[in-house]
């Protein structure tokens, strides 16, 4: 059988910079991966930045010291794309809020959530939570009061608060003027 000539794709991988990445991730100083690993600091560096590449054995050497499979460094982060056009629309409840779910509906790590409420809106009479680990919400523009059982956060555009997922909330729009914020869950 004759094989099928390949064509390199001229797109350059960077291992260094992942391996970097992960090492970072992993709270290692280059010191202790040199030390793990047998390998000096300098050569380490030169490979984190993609100036020299390790053999083979000294990949796998790498990888056995920060606990990673050797193909996690060739594999292609899925990245997704959500055009606010696009998004879906989503009721979560209250009135005068239009909201859209702008990150992907198959992810499960994180949802962000783009509303825009308009004057006088507001969420639930009475407190609700969401079952999630951490809330994130952001003001884009506009005026937005975030309500808490023991306090009422005024925010105003660029203002960011966070707070735990299961704490009981509400919020509303006492402006005159459409609010646009995100909410961002960590599920």
């Amino acid at each position: 059988m004759k094989t099928l000539p390949v064509e390199p794709t001229g797109a350059a991988i960077n291992i260094g910079a992942r391996l970097r990445g992960v090492r970072q991730t992993r709270r290692l100083t280059i010191d202790q991966v040199a030390e793990m690993s047998g390998l000096t600091k300098g050569f380490l560096s030169r490979v984190e930045r993609d100036l020299t590449s390790p053999s083979v054995s000294t990949l796998l050497k790498l990888c056995d010291v920060l606990g990673i499979e050797i193909g996690q460094l060739f594999s292609v982060p899925e990245t997704k794309l959500v055009r606010l056009q696009e998004a879906p629309r989503i009721a979560l409840g209250g009135e005068g809020i239009t909201e859209q779910l702008v990150t992907p509906r198959t992810e499960t790590r994180v949802q962000m959530i783009r509303a825009e409420v308009a004057p006088q809106g507001s969420g639930e009479a009475e407190l609700y939570s969401v079952d999630c680990k951490v809330e994130v919400l952001h003001v884009i523009s506009g005026g937005f009061t975030l309500v808490l059982p023991e306090d009422r956060i005024e925010l105003h555009a660029g203002d960011t608060v966070t707070f735990p997922g299961r704490e009981p909330h509400s919020w509303e729009n006492t402006t005159d003027q459409t609010a646009v914020v995100t909410w961002t869950l960590l599920l």
